[in-house]
């Protein structure tokens, strides 16, 4: 009975409460600056921006501020606040620095102020941020000429490399400038005055240089006794990257060795070929520039015969996962 008339007198506190209990929720007003945001003039870029967190919001201005100058922008974001001599954390009193990865082209937007900064509830928070045209132009202008000083010093130390490298040198130097036609129209929007056949002309000597040594450089695979079925997989998995293979006197000639130690072991009902694969590659003056080892496994429930066949299958698993490069211990 004690027991019905606490619970009983429980209900009773707990609906009083809830029956008399209110919440008032007032709406918010809305800054001007957020239902009108500036528009961008001749000299200035304005960008309203909205996320969860500042830093989102701020990221979200400056995508859309790019895309205005038709430059779609990825969500990456870094961020590090200046602040001015004088003042406090407050909404507008930093200066905001970053850089933005450009699914399309790469462009640095810095320097940027932030104008205006407010929470409009629970993870809603909305900014706006301007940018100088000119100081942006600048920007890119600079880093486009530090990348191609860059570019001329780094194949000035090349002259006496391999066809290897130098292929590596000037594939990795081609992928980096695909963005370069997009950054210039970028810099064209930004200053209409701006020409960029300079860069666009060293662009295609360098592009026209790697292809010169695609067409050059030559492999020749060569295999053991028992490594004689792998010699195909390396083959086909370098023609995949459209390298040629061939036997060639060629100073742009290399010559893979694979070299294999098969034991035949019983497991579970399967044969298996148990194996210590070495590649070594070498170039035409026969002196090794790279080389690997792998181990690799192959089984069978017919024999030891298709055990050593499957190995092809599991190099070429292994070549998929790893890459042919790693697989060979050569940067290729």
């Amino acid at each position: 009975m004690q027991y019905v008339i606490s619970l009983i007198l429980a209900l009773f506190v707990l609906s009083g409460c809830g029956a008399t209990k209110q919440v008032n929720v007032r709406p918010q007003t809305l800054p001007s600056w957020y239902t009108h945001p500036p528009s961008s003039t001749a000299t200035t870029l304005y960008a309203l921006g909205e996320g969860e967190t500042k830093k989102e919001a701020i990221a979200e201005a400056l995508s859309f501020m790019a895309s205005t100058l038709s430059v779609k922008i990825s969500s990456s974001y870094n961020a590090k606040t200046v602040v001015k001599e004088g003042t406090t954390h407050n909404s507008s009193d930093g200066t905001y620095k970053s850089e933005i990865q450009s699914d399309v082209a790469e462009i640095r937007i810095s320097n940027y102020e932030v104008l205006e900064s407010r929470s409009l509830g629970f993870k809603h928070y909305a900014v706006v941020v301007k940018s100088d045209k000119q100081k942006l132009f600048k920007s890119m202008k600079q880093e486009l000429d530090q990348r191609f000083l860059m570019i001329d010093k780094d194949e000035a130390s090349l002259i006496h490399a391999g066809a290897i490298k130098q292929l590596v040198f000037y594939r990795k130097t081609k992928n980096s400038l695909k963005s370069l036609p997009n950054t210039l129209i970028v810099m064209n929007v930004l200053n209409p005055r701006f020409e960029g056949y300079g860069y666009i002309r060293s662009s295609q000597l360098l592009s026209s240089k790697y292809q010169d040594i695609v067409q050059n450089i030559s492999f020749s695979v060569r295999a053991n006794g028992e490594a004689q079925n792998l010699k195909a997989v390396v083959s086909s998995a370098l023609s995949e990257k459209r390298l040629r293979i061939k036997e060639s006197k060629s100073v742009m000639h290399y010559t893979i060795s694979i070299n294999a130690k098969i034991v035949k072991t019983e497991a579970y009902g399967f044969t298996l070929a148990r194996s210590e694969v070495t590649f070594t590659t070498k170039n035409s003056k026969g002196v090794v520039v790279g080389t690997h080892k792998v181990n690799i496994t192959g089984q069978s429930s017919q024999g030891y015969s298709i055990a050593k066949q499957n190995l092809s299958i599991k190099l070429t698993q292994l070549i998929q996962k790893e890459s042919i490069a790693k697989v060979l211990g050569l940067d290729i």
